[in-house]
Parts: C-alpha cells; sequence; structure tokens
C-alpha cells in the first residue's frame, strides 16, 4: 500500500481543510472542529506514508516525482501543509503552528518546483503533449497560492516591520501563481481544443481548472484586505481588486464547461462513476469557490454575491460525503478478505 501510495493524495487534506475553514466562515463551529482533528490526523498519516515511501522504496517514489502525469501530484503536499496550516491559524488559533507549516510549505515548494520542472525540462524520453500534460499540472499552481494565502494571513499577527516583508512575499507569489496559471492552461486549453479526448482524458483533477483561479481569488482578497497595514498594497489596489475579479470571473466560467464535459463522460459516454482518490481532486475546487467568493464579496462589497458562497459549500460537502464514502468502501474492500482469513 505505501509502495503505490499516489503523490496526489494529499488532495484529501486539501478538500477537508478548505471545507473546514468554509464551515467557519459560515459559523458551522462543529463541523469545522470534527474536520480540522480529522485533517490533521490525515496530514499526519499521508505524511509518514510519504516519508516511508521515499527511504523504503525510493526508485518508484522519485520515477513518480520525474512522471510528467504523476510529478505535479506532490504539489498536493505544499497545498495541504499551507491550508492545515490556515486551520491552525483561524479554528485552534495558533500563530506558531502557522509558522511552521507556512516554512514547511515553502520548502517543499521550493523542493518540488525546481526538482519537477528541471526534470520535465532535462529528460530526454517526453511524451506526446497529449499523453503528459492533465488539470493535475494545475496543482502547482494551487500550492503557489496557497502559500500567498498563509503567508497574507500570517501577516496581520506579524509585527512590524518583517509584516511588510511578509505581505510583499504574499503578494510576489500570488502574481507568480496566476502567470504560471496562464503557462499551463494555454497547454491545457490547446489540448482540449486540438488533440483526441476520450472520456477517459477527462480526469477528476480537470477541476483544478477552476480551482486554481478560486485559490487566486481568495489570496487576492486576502491581499485586499490587508492593504491598510502595507502601504505598498494600498498603492496597488485598483490593481489587486481587478485582478481578483478577473480570477474570479475565470473561476466561474470553468464551473459550466466542466459541468457540462462531467455529463458527457459519465452521462453519454457511460464512463463508469467509482472511487478514485483523484476525485478529491474535484471537491477541492467546489470549496475553495465557495470561500473565495465569500471573501472576495466581504473584501470589496459586493453583497448581492452572498447567495453563492452558500450554494457553493453545500455542493462541496455532498460532495466531500460521496467522495469520503467511497474512500471508505474502498478500505472495507481491501480489509474484508484479511478478516476472511
Amino acid at each position: 500500500m505505501v509502495k503505490q501510495l499516489p503523490p496526489a493524495y494529499f488532495a484529501l487534506v486539501m478538500a477537508t481543510g478548505i471545507i473546514s475553514i468554509t464551515a467557519r466562515e459560515f459559523q458551522l463551529a462543529p463541523l469545522a472542529d470534527g474536520l480540522f482533528v480529522f485533517n490533521l490526523a490525515a496530514y499526519t498519516v499521508l505524511a509518514a506514508m510519504t516519508v516511508l515511501r521515499a527511504f523504503r522504496y525510493p526508485q518508484p517514489f522519485f520515477a513518480d516525482m520525474t512522471d510528467h502525469l504523476l510529478g505535479p501530484g506532490f504539489f498536493t503536499a505544499v497545498a495541504a501543509s499551507c491550508i492545515l496550516g490556515t486551520q491552525f491559524l483561524l479554528i485552534a488559533h495558533s500563530l506558531t503552528a502557522a509558522i511552521i507549516l507556512l516554512s514547511l510549505g515553502v520548502v517543499l515548494w521550493i523542493g518540488l518546483t525546481y526538482t519537477v520542472f528541471t526534470a520535465f525540462t532535462i529528460k530526454r524520453a517526453k511524451p506526446p503533449l497529449e499523453h503528459g500534460i492533465t488539470g493535475a499540472w494545475l496543482i502547482a499552481v494551487v500550492a503557489t497560492q496557497s502559500i500567498a494565502v498563509l503567508a497574507a494571513l500570517i501577516a496581520r499577527d506579524w509585527p512590524q516591520p518583517l509584516r511588510l516583508e511578509l505581505n510583499f512575499f504574499a503578494l510576489s507569489m500570488w502574481l507568480w501563481g496566476g502567470m504560471f496559471y496562464i503557462w499551463i492552461i494555454s497547454l491545457i486549453f490547446y489540448r482540449y481544443s486540438f488533440f483526441a479526448f476520450s472520456p477517459g482524458d477527462l480526469t477528476p483533477p480537470y477541476w483544478i481548472n477552476m480551482g486554481a483561479m478560486a485559490i487566486s481569488t481568495l489570496a487576492g482578497a486576502r491581499l485586499v484586505e490587508n492593504a491598510p497595514d502595507a502601504p505598498f498594497l494600498a498603492s496597488l489596489l485598483p490593481f489587486l481588486k481587478g485582478f481578483t475579479v478577473f480570477y474570479w470571473a475565470t473561476a466561474t466560467w470553468w464551473i459550466p464547461m466542466l459541468l457540462v464535459l462531467g455529463v458527457w463522460r459519465h452521462l453519454i459516454q457511460k464512463f463508469p462513476l467509482r472511487y478514485d482518490p483523484l476525485y478529491w481532486g474535484a471537491v477541492f475546487p467546489l470549496g475553495m469557490f465557495s470561500i473565495a467568493t465569500q471573501q472576495m464579496a466581504k473584501a470589496l462589497d459586493l453583497p448581492f454575491l452572498d447567495p453563492l458562497p452558500w450554494a457553493m459549500f453545500l455542493a462541496a460537502l455532498v460532495a466531500w460525503t460521496l467522495t469520503f464514502t467511497g474512500l471508505l468502501w474502498e478500505a472495507r474492500k481491501l480489509v474484508t478478505p484479511c478478516g476472511r482469513h
């Protein structure tokens, strides 16, 4: 089980964490607290399994890291660390834990960015575009923006003058994440439009097309809220607000498109709907869109958007419940044969 652990399994922590954070914003404290405890346990188990896999099975571990399809999945560890850090800050009110997890996220982001993408650049045997890129590549964008979100939140409790530096760091990551999205989504859109597309190609991480823009919206809203404490952010306020709405509008455009493609995949092409760890990568964007819309509406004073976060939160909660049920069912199938012996 450890040897075959999918690199993207930290998406479970990402999905659970964002629903917990959103539940807190909607004053659902018992749900937020319960999911926080579950998420801490899930993160600990997955981290232990990942480290064990790296030491016991280094060859398949590093082969996955340099694989065009699997390598980007490792960035879920970065996003999971920062989302858990956000939970510690907002739910457990632990600034120390948040700083530790932000530091870990930054170290992982640097290590993975310059390992994965360097390997993709210099390796001799490369797959053609239609077999080498999926929505999972955008997890690298999510990881980048998760650092921006947590850094912006920590900056509020950080003493001057370091508050200025931390806000500048958050702004830099936010801008880089946006540029990174433009690069990758151009390749994905090209793959969509000019290569044959089968139902099996439409994997759940394609929802990250939307989720990467949703978390970019959230990071932008946090920076707008921080503007009073950072003069350089205040000077950029029209730019920050404009790009935050730009990211949100892009995320919103993707939702109907992905729903239509999902109907084509499962109802028209009859592709079976069964549990896959990759479905956590589809749950996360729904929860992220909810909290991003809620925070943007508050930061930019857009009260007419208030019903939308609730609707998306309920959709995310249903998706999380169904995916978690699938996880339990798969675990039961793995355990049952052992019990019969």
